[in-house]
């Protein structure tokens, strides 16, 4: 009998309180709850975590001795479990080398078309190049200066790993008395033995020739011996050591030397001499030697000293430090100031004059130098004085040598703070050699494709098969059905505004997350349990159809889809629905309710049920605030996709930036707003988005951006770590007699340092196995159980409890235990304002989801004491939020506003949105069809707005709230 259900019996992972549930297989299902209610503790740490040790078991024995060091859940046991894979919130990849495109395997499938159907130009006449005859080679060669010494070559192995024995003894029963291995001559029989380890190049010498000497029939015979034996392809090179500066006709391999001739039976031009070696996959890969740009190295852009950060205040004078890497050398050195003041006198500009009055001649003068030209420098050396006349290098050429010079880790990175990425100056950008772009389908190169974003590549692939010749049809369908289809299901996860060359590190969670769902459909599994964390993040509510489109279509392939999530439309849409709680943490880990949508919505004691029943709701602010009557205001941003964007947010209002997704909000917000404003107000070195000015930050004292990115990467960081609350612990208990008697120092009470600490895990409390073919795996330590300190530091107690022990405890908990330690109340009370009261005090940074990370970076911020003067810039601060949990945390947004202060949030949720006091909706659509505003005013004024996709969604919602409004109104 086939099972039906997962069934999941005592499970006590975290919080669950010996949980018993029966999820109905081949459904989609959705685990709703309060924040810390124990959903990811049942979803991920219980049910996904035994379905990949038990994956793990089924491997190998190699993979086996690493079985004991998984921790299995601490479950009774689960029964009708699928192979999960688990689609979490985690960025792709870091790695610049990985791209929309290649994450996807789209990338693969363009590489293979272009290679297969692509038509290659020569950059030189834009004609076709045409497959070269014997004849033309041997006329070519003849052609070259009388008297030239060269060597005829056959390539026979080009960059490939392996010994060749057998095929050196081949080529000597053949005749050929010498082999060219890695740019060495060698007789045949003589030949070095290569490791199979490394890459290497073999090139079999088939004649050496004279210009002038040689008979044209011998050279036509040589041409066609070395053309079979290395699959048409032959090298001319020269057979006398050349200059090595003389320029390279064609790189092919590491070990090309100047001077080369490619000569190839399928693709040269005659005209200009251009020669593809063979159009394979590899010669379009980025990341293979053979495709890769040479100045960029396949990335497309390259590190360099950027005017902007070297000199980051206009306003500032030379004497006022307006060079920053001059002027903040450590130790200071006068010989900079030196170097500048003789500038000064052998131009005639003033080292007291702003940066911005100096002209344009005299700035390119100090940062690029004299180009060549002597100029007297005056240096003073005690009480001496002397003169040198030379060439001045310029402050950018200056850091460019220190650069290369220096042997110092700690100096080259001081450096690379005044550095940022331009794009590569021979490939603009395209990360390919030149050999590759000159390869077209439709008169484009591959790197225009992956250039677009998915909704034009989409257009542009399904157009091609018109442009093709029928032969050319025939081979291309099944490679475009591949394409096409890839490109659909991104377009179908609201992705269809990210262009497939934007790398995997810029992406956000929420868009990785359903970049690897559409990638998973394209890989039509059956029978697989998907276990999915809140893939609607990020997601505008007009794209939320299409994502729930296509769990149900990931659930109709016959998988069971199991998603935590808090989206009203995804959990109306769930076949089934659990709801943990009641509350969170410790008052959490039960099922509270659980069924299908109007069983969820009839059960009594649900949140989530009152919410979606409308008997609880985020009330619909009586008063809009109109803030202090001055404007912040961000004139002609250009970043990214924004076109021309000029628009002002009133200070002292709660400000929400919408929009659908790609409109253009982070750019505005985070890349123009935040980034020009803590240059100004925070002397902070970082590049705004383009943009004219910004008027306004005269009101403001500071900035603070509360991000989702990790308070910290490693399971020593923790909430009472991050907000400080962790040093006041330290020195209580380094304080409590028993400690003082023993001498105890607040060093002894870090898991940092050495003296406390447990050494066999070094205060982690945990061991890192890395697991070489999975994610690396944290295991508890053996020696401490995870306390992180020895057995001597775990003997002073307050209360009768350790240190350990408070780390371990809740932050509510924590709060009442240090209720008469104020330094340590406070920021607990903090955490738990903003809804943490649940995490642990001591909860290690990697388990903290990017929410819960941004609220403990926000509780920091607002136990610092207030100035009423703040600019506070969010980012989807309601991610990981249940319904409860947004009302909780917009009090503390709107009380931070209350005080004078200036919040801004970028927003997708309805809830956050109708209370804010003034919306800045950008649109219409993503990508290069957005970076517009749509609307701005009220909520009330959005809703009303024609083309606003957000106006649309939050009419209905102020249409409940409005009666509160008018009376509000009516009062005043």
């Amino acid at each position: 009998m086939s099972l039906t259900t997962i069934s999941v019996r005592g499970a006590r992972e975290h919080n669950l309180k010996d949980v018993d549930i029966d999820i109905p297989r081949d459904t989609l299902t959705v685990i709703t709850g309060l924040s810390g209610s124990g959903k990811s503790s049942l979803a991920f740490d219980t049910i996904y975590a035994e379905g990949q040790r038990r994956y793990v078991e089924s491997l190998s024995a190699y993979a086996r001795q690493f079985l004991e060091l998984m921790q299995k859940p601490d479950v009774d046991h689960i029964e009708g479990l699928s192979p999960a894979i688990s689609i979490e919130q985690k960025t792709t990849s870091r790695n610049p080398r990985s791209t929309v495109a290649t994450v996807t395997e789209i990338y693969d499938y363009m590489r293979l078309l272009w290679a297969r159907v692509g038509i290659p130009y020569s950059p030189a006449t834009g004609e076709p190049i045409a497959a070269q005859q014997v004849s033309q080679m041997v006329d070519r060669v003849m052609a070259l200066p009388e008297g030239t010494r060269l060597l005829l070559l056959a390539p026979v192995v080009r960059g490939r790993k392996g010994e060749y024995k057998k095929e050196l003894l081949e080529w000597q029963k053949a005749g050929f008395t010498r082999v060219r291995i890695d740019g060495q001559v060698h007789e045949v029989d003589e030949a070095p033995a290569l490791d199979k380890k490394f890459k290497h190049d073999l090139e079999v010498v088939v004649d050496r020739v004279v210009v002038g000497r040689v008979d044209a029939t011998r050279l036509a015979e040589s041409f066609e011996t070395a053309l079979k034996l290395a699959d048409g392809l032959a090298y001319v090179d020269p057979a006398d050591p050349v200059d090595v500066s003389t320029p390279k006709s064609a790189v092919l391999g590491d070990h090309a030397p100047a001077g080369r001739i490619v000569f190839s039976e399928r693709f040269a031009c005659p005209v200009s001499g251009f020669t593809i070696p063979e159009i394979e996959p590899r010669l379009f890969s980025f990341n293979a030697p053979q495709g890769a740009c040479p100045a960029c190295d396949g990335l497309g852009e390259k590190l360099l000293f950027d005017e902007d950060l070297v000199v980051p205040n206009h306003a500032l004078s030379i004497k006022k430090g307006a060079v920053v890497p001059w002027a903040k050398s450590n130790p200071p050195s006068p010989y900079y100031m030196q170097v500048l003041g003789s500038l000064a006198r052998e131009f005639g500009f003033s080292i007291d004059t702003p940066w911005g009055e100096l002209s344009p001649e005299i700035q390119d003068k100090i940062l690029h130098g004299t180009k060549g030209k002597p100029v007297t420098l005056t240096f003073i050396d005690g009480k001496k004085s002397y003169d040198v006349n030379k060439p001045f290098e310029g402050v950018i050429g200056n850091l460019n040598r220190r650069l290369v010079q220096t042997e110092s880790a700690w100096m080259r990175e001081e450096l690379s703070k005044y550095q940022s990425p331009k794009p590569c100056e021979v490939c603009h950008g395209a990360r390919l050699k030149p050999e590759a772009l000159a390869v077209k389908i439709a008169g484009e190169d591959i790197s225009h494709a992956t250039h677009l974003s998915v909704v034009d590549a989409l257009a542009f692939f399904t157009a091609m098969p018109a442009t093709l010749s029928d032969q050319q049809r025939a081979i291309a369908e099944r490679i475009l059905k591949e394409i096409i289809e890839r490109l659909g299901f991104l377009n179908n996860v609201g992705l269809d505004y990210l262009n497939l060359n934007r790398t995997s590190g810029t992406l956000s969670g929420g868009e990785s997350q359903r970049i690897r769902l559409a990638s998973q459909i394209g890989s039509g599994l059956s029978g697989v349990l998907y276990v999915l964390d809140e893939p609607s993040i990020g997601l505008h509510q007009r794209d939320n159809d299409m994502l729930l489109v296509t769990l149900r279509r990931l659930r109709d392939l016959g998988n069971t889809v199991l998603v935590v999530e808090h989206d009203e439309d995804a959990i109306r849409t769930a076949d089934y629905v659990i709801d943990m709680g009641p509350g969170a943490g410790v008052h959490g880990g039960q099922i509270v309710a659980q069924g299908t949508l109007p069983e969820l919505l009839a059960s009594e004691g649900s949140i989530t049920a009152d919410y979606l029943n409308g008997t609880r709701e985020v009330a619909v602010p009586a008063i809009r605030r109109k803030g202090t009557g001055k404007k912040l205001t961000v004139h002609n941003a250009t970043a990214n996709n924004l076109k021309g964007v000029t628009a002002s947010i009133p200070i002292g209002t709660f400000t929400c930036i919408t929009g659908v997704s790609g409109s253009g909000k982070s750019s505005f917000t985070l890349d123009t707003l935040f980034a020009a404003a803590s240059r100004q107000l925070n002397g902070a070195r970082v590049l705004a988005g383009r943009h004219d000015k910004i008027t306004g930050l005269q009101h403001l004292d500071k900035v603070i951006d509360i991000d989702q990115s990790p308070i910290g990467r490693t399971p020593r960081s923790n909430p009472a770590t991050y907000t400080g609350a962790f040093t006041s612990i330290r020195d209580w208990f380094a304080g409590l007699p028993e400690a003082q008697a023993r001498g105890y120092k607040p060093g002894r009470f870090s898991f940092n340092v050495k003296g406390g600490r447990c050494e066999a895990c070094q205060g982690d409390g945990v061991l890192k196995i890395e697991m070489h073919f999975l994610p690396d795996v944290y295991v508890q330590c053996d020696v401490c159980h995870g306390a992180r300190y020895n057995r001597e530091t775990l003997e002073v107690k307050f209360k009768g409890k350790s240190i350990a022990d408070v780390l371990d405890m809740n932050v509510e908990d924590a709060a009442s235990f240090f209720a008469n330690v104020p330094p340590i109340r406070d920021k607990m009370a903090m955490l738990v304002e903003v809804g943490l009261g649940y995490v642990k005090v001591g909860q290690q940074a990697t388990t903290l989801s990017g929410g819960e990370a941004q609220r403990v970076k926000l509780a920091k911020e607002l136990a610092r004491r207030a100035t009423g003067n703040t600019l506070y810039i969010l980012d989807e601060p309601t991610t990981g939020l249940h319904f409860e949990d947004v009302r909780k945390l917009l009090e503390v947004l709107h009380a931070l506003v209350e005080q004078g202060n200036t919040v801004v949030v970028i927003e997708h949720n309805l809830d956050v949105i109708k209370t804010a006091d003034w919306v800045v909706d950008l649109g219409p659509e993503g990508g290069v069809k957005g970076g517009e505003i749509v609307a701005v005013g009220t909520p009330e004024e959005v809703a009303k707005a024609p083309g606003s996709y957000t106006g649309r969604y939050l009419a209905p919602l102020l249409e409940k709230g409005r009666g509160g409004v008018q009376r509000a109104e009516a009062a005043e």
